[in-house]
């Protein structure tokens, strides 16, 4: 069965859906995104993502392309369209067309382009892959400066993954001047002597909507927190460590570089902050 997907206004099967070859979303990766996961058929941490939508198009000098009301009512009709009880909702915004290639900018009345689209995920919450945990490489980080904006600029954290696939591991680590910076997809944490470490916030990484909900949850848990730069070596002598993202939640990692973290499995931390986030984000999904 075809999904309805919404693209600059309608909503419409998915095999209908059109977009201008001159978007410069298409042609030049000028575009901001954000994933929103569902549970229960509801959305979690929509008003984190709408707050870092508006600041990644704020960033970029780019024009907001509806209300965040209007924002979440069409996340919602896209939920109840196509039946999601557990799933992702995709939403791309672009600085749109004005019907020609050109690096400069078009001019500021060019309507910007949105599209949004619904993945159905069924036993996203209980993930067999959380429960076994995850094998990380580590690899250089060649991005971008500016990995604080949450562009479409994917090629090279897409390549990472399929590095990591084709020596049988399941993400990357990204390293910069011997320090980690983030994951592909997500942000990393380890975990020694009951010490979370992450590095802090800047424009290196992603200012991660589950990392924020996570470290509050674990300042709560009066565990101590240590916002850092860290290199591999120390992530391979800890004694747990995991991810966060919007889409995997908390995902222990039990691996790293062949190094294998406590005794492989995920660690307490790891899964207690897990059921914390999922059991939280859920009463107060919309």
């Amino acid at each position: 069965m075809s999904r309805t997907v919404y693209v600059n206004g309608d909503y419409l099967p998915e095999e209908d859906a059109k977009i201008s070859i001159f978007d410069r979303g298409f042609l030049m990766a000028d575009a901001v995104y954000e994933v929103t996961s569902v549970l229960g058929g509801k959305l979690i941490d929509f008003e984190g993502h709408a707050v870092r939508l508006k600041r990644s198009l704020d960033e970029l000098d780019m024009a907001e392309p509806c209300t965040k009301e209007a924002l979440l009512e069409i996340h919602r009709k896209l939920v109840e369209l196509n039946e999601i009880d557990e799933g992702l909702v995709y939403l791309q915004v672009t600085r749109g067309s004005d019907g020609d290639r050109d690096f400069a900018f078009p001019s500021e009345d060019t309507p910007p382009s949105i599209v949004l689209f619904t993945q159905n995920k069924p036993g996203l919450a209980n993930s067999p892959a959380a429960k076994k945990g995850a094998k990380i490489i580590s690899i250089e980080d060649i991005r971008w400066g500016r990995r604080d904006i949450k562009t479409v600029q994917l090629l090279y954290p897409s390549m990472g993954k399929m590095m990591a696939k084709k020596v049988g591991c399941d993400d990357a680590w990204m390293v910069e001047d011997g320090y980690v910076t983030e994951g592909t997809s997500n942000n990393a944490y380890f975990v020694k002597d009951g010490v979370i470490v992450t590095r802090p916030l800047s424009t290196e990484i992603l200012h991660g909507i589950t990392r924020k909900a996570v470290l509050r949850i674990a300042e709560e848990a009066q565990l101590k927190i240590e916002e850092r730069l860290f290199t591999i070596e120390e992530a391979q002598s800890a004694d747990e460590a995991f991810t966060t993202s919007a889409s995997a939640f908390v995902m222990p990692v039990v691996e790293i570089d062949g190094v294998t973290l406590g005794e492989g499995v995920p660690g307490p931390i790891a899964k207690r902050l897990r059921e914390i986030y999922l059991d939280e984000s859920q009463k107060a999904a919309i």
